[in-house]
């Protein structure tokens, strides 16, 4: 073999055996994300589970969404609105058999409410919150959960309310951090 082929042999191997490595190399704070790059995603889709880690952030949303109603907040209602449609749309790419529940919701009531806060008209939040609602507890007894059921939260600390404008703290602050 001559000198060059040698070298390109050498170089090929070394070159394979880097990129073996990459795909076992450890990764994240501490090292927790280990083995092949297969293992590491199912560990991570794991991680981001069904339906229900959606539903959890979609719930927490909601009661943002109606605080930030509730102080006419329409900014901060708009922000919620926009991730309720986020969170759902990326629960159902890890479960799509939930797409036919959620299409009415998604095309029909969460738009509807969404109008009503571009509209900054407080009583139609109000009827379209309802509706909205009515939404949540039907898909939840289309796909046999009807334990979870939905409905407006009692009035509390919210980033959407007043207690956060007299803290100095910007509507839509997530963290409820000043900002300069």
């Amino acid at each position: 073999m001559s000198s060059g082929g040698r070298i390109l042999l050498v170089l090929t191997v070394l070159g394979s055996a880097c990129v073996a490595q990459q795909g076992d190399e450890s990764v994240g704070e501490g090292g927790w994300l280990r083995g092949t790059s297969s293992q590491k995603f199912e560990v991570i889709a794991a991680q981001l589970r069904g339906f229900d880690v959606a539903m959890v952030e979609t719930g927490h949303r909601y009661r943002e969404l109606v605080s930030a109603g509730r102080a006419e907040n329409w900014d901060y209602a708009a922000y919620q609105a926009g991730k309720i449609r986020t969170a759902i749309e990326n629960g159902l790419q890890r479960r799509p058999k939930r797409a036919e529940s959620a299409q009415s919701f998604l095309t029909i009531v969460l738009p509807a409410l969404e109008e009503a806060v571009a509209q900054r008209d407080r009583a139609l939040f109000d009827r379209r919150l309802g509706a909205l609602t009515s939404a949540c507890n039907a898909c939840h007894e289309a796909e046999q959960v009807p334990f979870v059921h939905v409905a407006p939260p009692e009035p509390g600390f919210s980033f959407a309310g007043p207690a956060v404008a007299a803290a100095g703290i910007p509507p839509g602050s997530e963290d409820g951090r000043r900002r300069p």
